[in-house]
């Protein structure tokens, strides 16, 4: 299966834009980090890399801020590749939380 993609739009700078999703990448760790192990994200610029484990399965992805939205791409392994049209909602919803795009 290929990558599971999303876009998030919003109506921030990039810099808030990126400044919450490194907030919320902490309280991530915080909440969830016996479910998320080895989370590590990486920045360049605007570019932010990312890994996790989850259920015994690696997980890798990008996301790239610009002006008007933000890219989601996740490389999912093939078990959660089986489910990723019911994990893209959630994604997009979260991401609309963060950025503060409730609609």
């Amino acid at each position: 299966m290929p990558d599971m993609t999303a876009s998030i739009p919003h109506q921030l700078t990039r810099a808030e834009a990126k400044r919450r999703i490194q907030e919320h990448v902490g309280i991530v760790r915080q909440q969830h980090g016996s479910v998320l192990m080895n989370l590590k994200e990486t920045w360049t610029g605007d570019a932010m890399a990312f890994s996790f484990s989850a259920m015994g399965q690696a997980i890798s992805g990008r996301l790239n801020v610009d002006d008007q939205a933000v890219h989601v791409t996740v490389a999912l392994p093939w078990l959660l590749s089986m489910i990723a049209e019911s994990i893209k909602p959630k994604i997009v919803e979260q991401g609309r939380i963060v950025l503060g795009k409730l609609t």
